[in-house]
């Protein structure tokens, strides 16, 4: 079908499914031709469960999400993983969050259920893909997505391509040494990024600073279990629980600041479930940061897309694998010698 002498997507066609696994939580979201949402659906992750039990219940999910649109035949399926993925062989190599979760082949056991193509990769990465398509990125070549969660992690694009490195692990800011490293057999990542930098961070230097004296600032904390209670603290004007968070927040600049260094990006965009505990005091603190160490700093912006911003990148990933799917191989004839 022509409009205007353009080819325009039969939208009627087919679908694709895209996945957003975290460490608690997956959601699917089931979408046609021109990556136009028709259905989401989100289920509870217990980690504790392993990969085996974990793939079986994602397959089940595709799967009654995929019948609510019976009459759009499913083309491709793609999922991001908290994890790196080879960039050959798209093995999700280890989940720092998710025990047991080393060196699984998520696209070997979608592909043998649902017999599609199937695209896997990296959470920061999708979540980077997802701005670059539908995001505050639009047109942007070089960029970098921060994504600060459970843990932390990021996305690079480079010359208008997704950079994954030797190994997959391009921008895992996880690793990043914020302190002189005094290793052991009991602590071996001693000085980690992610250790102060995360969810995990927040809520661990949260226990230390406010301890049980929160509870008698009005903060009506019980017990810090993670970044959430902390945020809380701080908007319920405990000024100690704004502390903890400027300083965390500060260090994340540090190192938003040293990735400006190495790459000169045209844009830092920052994401995940800890920058919208507060999404104006992060990003400012951040920007503040970057400005002061670098004075030709590029902008420092919140995600548009929130946290949908894997769910888009997954979309555009599985039409990607469903494109590629559908064009012959291309042959090239044997020209005169």
């Amino acid at each position: 079908m022509t409009r205007g002498g353009r080819a325009t997507p039969n939208t009627q066609r087919g679908s694709v499914v895209g996945v957003d696994m975290g460490a608690s939580n997956v959601r699917f979201a089931l979408a046609d031709f021109t990556g136009k949402v028709l259905a989401r659906r989100e289920e509870k992750l217990r980690p504790e469960d392993g990969p085996r039990k974990t793939i079986r219940q994602i397959q089940k999910g595709i799967e009654r999400l995929a019948r609510r649109r019976a009459r759009l035949p499913l083309a491709a399926i793609a999922m991001d993983v908290p994890s790196p993925v080879h960039p050959k062989t798209r093995v999700a190599t280890f989940a720092n969050n998710l025990p047991g979760w080393k060196n699984i082949d998520l696209r070997r056991e979608l592909e043998r259920k649902f017999r599609l193509p199937v695209a896997i990769e990296n959470d920061a990465n999708m979540a980077a893909i997802g701005e670059h398509w539908r995001g505050i990125a639009r047109g942007k070549d070089n960029f970098v997505f921060v994504a600060v969660g459970t843990g932390i992690g990021s996305g690079v694009f480079v010359n208008g391509r997704l950079y994954e490195g030797r190994t997959g692990s391009a921008g895992e800011l996880f690793r990043l040494q914020v302190e002189w490293p005094r290793w052991s057999e009991e602590f071996p990542d001693t000085g980690y990024f992610e250790n102060y930098v995360s969810g995990m961070g927040i809520a661990a230097e949260g226990r230390r600073v406010l301890g049980t004296e929160s509870l008698h600032q009005g903060t009506g904390l019980i017990e810090i279990r993670d970044a959430r209670f902390v945020f809380d603290a701080m908007r319920r004007g405990n000024p100690q629980a704004r502390d903890v968070l400027e300083k965390i927040f500060t260090m994340l600049g540090v190192g938003v600041a040293d990735l400006v260094a190495i790459l000169d990006p045209d844009l830092i965009v920052l994401g995940g479930g800890v920058v919208t505990g507060a999404p104006r005091f992060v990003v400012s603190t951040v920007r503040k940061v970057v400005r002061k160490i670098h004075p030709e700093a590029p902008p420092v912006e919140l995600s548009a897309l929130g946290d949908q911003a894997q769910t888009f990148g997954a979309i555009y990933s599985a039409l990607h694998a469903a494109c590629r799917a559908a064009m012959p191989p291309l042959t090239l004839e044997k020209g005169p010698r």
